[in-house]
């Protein structure tokens, strides 16, 4: 990046946005949008898949206290399903994004599609491996997701969901096929829809 365009960055506001949930079989994908504060610098930030769980958990309350804001917006399954996932998964960072208490400048969005916004948006392939802002919030999606999927897993009992998330596991699979579909499955994903 030149010297120009890090001026630049460095003057506005950034918001970051990612998001959790785009392959499981059951539950919602969850977006979280953060703008940072360059004046309370966040040491460990890196993609979510990459930190343990309770790394995760430790940068998630960090970022939750020194950020100058943060939000998070959630599609359920069956929105999803209604949607279909790229799109319920824009629709959660657009809902993440206009859930921010300040309004940012620039949004830099994980992946290679940006959501409809009103603010100045771009795409970043591996942006939560390259930008720190794009980290913190798909730190923040990630701990959301997996903390709505541990309550998921008392209400329903036997399919693994503390566990696995709600991803195809070949334990979530197995489940499938003996106890049949949850209220929270995702009709429009095959390995559900075949047990239609």
């Amino acid at each position: 990046m030149s010297t120009l365009a890090t001026t630049i960055r460095e003057s506005v506001l950034i918001a970051g946005v990612d998001e959790a949930g785009r392959g499981p079989l059951a539950g919602p994908v969850i977006a979280a949008a953060v703008i940072l504060d360059s004046t309370k610098p966040i040491s460990g930030l890196a993609d979510s898949k990459k930190l343990s769980a309770r790394k995760r958990e430790s940068l998630a309350i960090e970022i939750r206290e020194k950020s100058l804001a943060w939000a998070i917006g959630r599609v359920d399954h069956e929105k999803i399903d209604r949607l279909n996932i790229l799109q319920a998964s824009l629709l959660a960072m657009k809902l993440a994004i206009e859930s921010l208490g300040i309004a940012p400048d620039h949004v830099m969005v994980d992946g290679n599609q940006c959501p409809l916004l009103r603010y100045s948006v771009e795409a970043v392939v591996r942006g939560d491996q390259t930008v720190a802002v794009i980290s913190a919030a798909s730190i923040l999606a990630k701990v959301a997701r997996d903390d709505e999927m541990l309550m998921l897993d008392s209400v329903y009992p036997g399919y693994g969901f503390a566990k696995h998330k709600g991803y195809p596991t070949s334990e979530h699979i197995l489940a499938l096929e003996k106890l049949g579909i949850t209220p929270i499955h995702r009709r429009t994903f095959a390995p559900v829809n075949r047990l239609i």
